[in-house]
């Protein structure tokens, strides 16, 4: 089975109305083909890379890639990797998580998209918690990191309800125009004043050389 080989396959987290995992073949399409439907107004642009900007095939066709790569180059000191959001058994979005040499360094960084029509359900909110909870309580990280820019207010306001602090500013050039993004780090001890939302996590402990840790 391909879990035996790739131990990442087995992992599963769940919250009360959401399952995390990698997607199936059938799913990582209807991922594809959401993304295609709108992750944001067209007017702004959220990612660093506009990666929704491209044509519809093309995008498609990129999100599979990525998604791809990712699990290739995976390796123990060096590693990320993108999450299917299900919600009733329907993909809705995907979650990053990523470390380098997270043994040494103790520090988780994530990500995420949601599909347009799922957006303002607190999907976001309980999507975020389900890999904080992975990295403070199942992979022993001391922080976690993100960011923003400053007028995606639906992401910083997760943030924020996380018990997330600011950690300085970016500025980067996104379709020729500068924008400022806001640092975010969340420390173990906030983390723990803010968990609300229950999460239960299966098939970890094979992962965890894979993710660079003992087991």
């Amino acid at each position: 089975m391909l879990v035996d080989h790739f131990p990442l396959a087995g992992l599963r987290l769940a919250t009360p109305r959401l399952e995390l995992r990698l997607p199936s073949p059938e799913e990582l399409a209807a991922l594809a083909d959401l993304a295609v439907e709108g992750v944001h107004p067209p007017e702004v642009m959220p990612f660093l890379i506009p990666w929704t900007d491209a044509p519809p095939a093309e995008l498609a066709r990129g999100l599979v890639q990525h998604h791809w790569r990712q699990l290739g180059a995976l390796q123990p000191h060096e590693w990320e990797f993108n999450l299917a959001v299900l919600h009733g058994g329907v993909p809705v979005g995907m979650q990053t998580v990523g470390a380098r040499d997270l043994a040494i360094r103790g520090e988780i960084a994530t990500g995420s998209w949601l599909g347009r029509r799922h957006q303002g359900r607190g999907i976001g909110t309980e999507m975020r918690a389900a890999v904080l909870h992975l990295a403070f309580a199942g992979l022993g990280a001391e922080e976690a990191v993100t960011s923003a820019f400053e007028d995606n207010h639906a992401s910083l306001a997760v943030s924020r309800k996380l018990g997330y602090r600011p950690n300085g500013v970016e500025r980067h050039v996104v379709r020729d125009t500068l924008v400022i993004g806001r640092r975010l780090r969340l420390s173990r001890a906030d983390w723990e004043r803010h968990r609300t939302v229950p999460v239960t996590v299966e098939g970890l402990d094979p992962c965890r050389s894979l993710l660079g840790l003992s087991e």
